[in-house]
């Protein structure tokens, strides 16, 4: 699925193991998520469980037994992920006001439409 040479930028695995478990019929090994996020063989079926077990202890992935192996199937979609990691850096900073507002003049222009438009909805979850 990663088309780019060398190394994924941070989180980029877990995308990309996430988007493929959203996108499956049925729950899925790491053999079988190896081999569809790189059908060639390079990627590394430890590196794919390691990802795997921390995205299960993260909770954004279930898991069952099969025989001796694990079948994992996502609980979020990718933007999940991504919002959940957003959430996790902003726990850590206690001066949550610069962050953001570091954040948002960073973002383009229509970026920070969405984001007044989104601040600007009512929640209706």
């Amino acid at each position: 699925m990663s088309n780019s040479p060398g190394r994924r930028r941070p989180g980029q695995l877990e995308t990309e193991i996430v988007t493929v478990l959203t996108t499956a019929a049925e729950p899925m090994t790491p053999g079988e998520v190896r081999d569809a996020l790189d059908p060639t063989g390079g990627l590394s079926y430890s590196t794919v469980v390691t990802t795997l077990t921390r995205l299960h202890e993260k909770g954004q992935v279930a898991r069952h037994r099969d025989g001796r192996a694990f079948r994992y199937g996502a609980l979020s979609d990718p933007a999940g992920l991504v919002a959940d990691r957003m959430s996790r850096l902003m726990a850590v900073e206690p001066d949550r006001a610069s962050v953001l507002r570091r954040f948002v003049s960073n973002l383009d222009e229509n970026d920070e439409r969405l984001l007044r438009e989104l601040l600007n909805t009512p929640d209706e979850s």
